[in-house]
C-alpha cells in the first residue's frame, strides 16, 4: 500500500489528525447560483469531491456531488439538489475506521465531524492510495474500492479474531440453512421411505445445485465490477441466464435420468430426478445472479457474503423442489 496506508501504525490514529481542511462548505439557504458565485470568489480546494452543506447553525447537513451543483438550475436552492443523509465519521475514529466506511460505502471522501456535527475536515481515497483517480470512470472506481478493501483487510490481517468476527455472522447462513434441510427432509421421511432411490441421488442434485449457481455468482461478480445495476441489466442478465440454465438443467437432468433409469429401471424416479434437475438447475442460476446483484446494491461485501448467502439458498431450494415434486408425482 502507498502513503499513509503503507504503515499500519498509522491507520490506528485518529481520523482528525489526517483530515484535510480545505473543504468546499456551501449554505443549505442559498440558491445555486449565489453558491457558484461564492465559490468562485473564494475558489476551490486541492482535491473537491463534494460540496458539503452547513444549517444556520453550521452543523453539517448535506452533500452535493460535483455533477448536481453544476447541472442544477440556477435559481434552486441548495437545500432542494442536496444529499440529505450524509454519511461521515466522528473525530474520535482511526483512520482504519473511516477507510473500511470508505470501502464499505464506495465513497470518493468522507466527512469528519465533531460531536456537534460541525464540519472539521474531509478523508478522502486518494490519501489512502496515494494515487489520482478518476471519479467519472467506474471500472476504475470499483478497482479503487477493491484496492482500499483489500488494503483495510491487509491491516486488519494480524488480528484472527477480528477476521473471525467479519467471516462467521455469513457462514451462520450455512448453519442455518444445513439445519432447516435437516428439517426439511424428515418432513418428506413418508417420501423417501416409499423410494428410498430418491436418497441416493440426493447428495448429486445437492452438487449440482451448488456448483450451477456458484458458477453464475461467479460470473455475476465479474460484471458487476464493471456495471452499474439497474432494473433493465437484471432483468437482461436473467433471461441469459434463465436461457442457459434451461440448457445445462436440461442436459445434466437427461443423463442423470437415464443413468436412474438403466441402473433401477425406475421410469417415473428416473423422471423425477430429471425434471427436479432441471428445476433445481434453473433456479440456482437465478439464486447466482440475484443475491451477488441484491448485495451490491445494498453495498455489502460480495466476496465475503455471496458464497455462504447463495449457497445456503440453494441447498434449501434443492430440498425443496426435489422432495415436493417426488412427493407430487410418486
Amino acid at each position: 500500500m502507498n502513503g499513509l496506508a503503507s504503515s499500519t501504525h498509522d491507520l490506528q490514529q485518529p481520523v482528525v489528525a489526517f483530515a484535510r481542511r480545505d473543504v468546499a462548505v456551501l449554505s443549505d439557504h442559498t440558491t445555486v447560483r449565489d453558491a457558484l458565485d461564492t465559490i468562485r470568489a473564494q475558489g476551490l480546494g486541492e482535491r473537491i469531491v463534494y460540496f458539503y452543506v452547513e444549517d444556520a447553525l453550521g452543523v453539517l447537513c448535506g452533500v452535493i456531488p460535483t455533477r448536481r451543483l453544476l447541472t442544477a438550475p440556477l435559481h434552486q436552492r441548495i437545500a432542494d439538489i442536496m444529499i440529505r443523509n450524509v454519511i461521515s465519521v466522528s473525530q474520535r475514529a482511526t483512520m482504519l475506521e473511516a477507510y473500511e466506511l470508505l470501502a464499505a460505502r464506495k465513497l470518493l471522501a468522507l466527512p469528519v465531524v465533531d460531536d456537534a456535527g460541525h464540519l472539521i475536515g474531509v478523508i478522502d481515497v486518494q490519501m489512502f492510495t496515494g494515487e489520482a483517480f478518476d471519479a467519472s470512470e467506474q471500472a476504475l472506481r470499483e478497482e479503487l474500492f477493491e484496492a482500499i478493501g483489500f488494503g483495510v483487510w491487509q491491516a486488519r490481517d494480524a488480528s484472527p479474531l477480528r477476521a473471525f468476527r467479519f467471516r462467521f455472522p455469513w457462514l451462520l447462513a450455512t448453519i442455518v440453512s444445513g439445519v432447516t434441510c435437516a428439517v426439511l427432509a424428515s418432513v418428506y421421511e413418508a417420501t423417501l421411505a416409499k423410494l428410498l432411490l430418491l436418497a441416493f441421488f440426493l447428495t448429486l442434485v445437492l452438487g449440482l445445485g451448488e456448483s450451477v449457481s456458484m458458477q453464475s455468482m461467479t460470473v455475476t461478480i465479474q460484471s458487476l465490477r464493471a456495471t452499474r445495476v439497474t432494473l433493465r441489466w437484471y432483468l437482461a442478465a436473467l433471461r441469459r441466464e434463465l436461457s442457459t440454465a434451461a440448457l445445462l438443467g436440461a442436459g445434466c437432468g437427461s443423463i442423470v435420468a437415464l443413468v436412474v433409469w438403466f441402473w433401477h429401471g425406475a421410469a417415473m424416479a428416473a423422471c423425477v430426478v430429471g425434471v427436479s434437475i432441471l428445476l433445481i438447475v434453473c433456479s440456482a442460476c437465478v439464486l447466482g445472479l440475484s443475491i451477488p446483484a441484491l448485495l451490491h446494491a445494498l453495498r455489502l461485501d460480495l466476496k465475503i457474503a455471496a458464497g455462504p448467502v447463495t449457497l445456503a439458498l440453494t441447498d434449501l431450494s434443492t430440498i425443496v423442489l426435489y422432495f415436493s415434486l417426488a412427493a407430487f408425482l410418486l
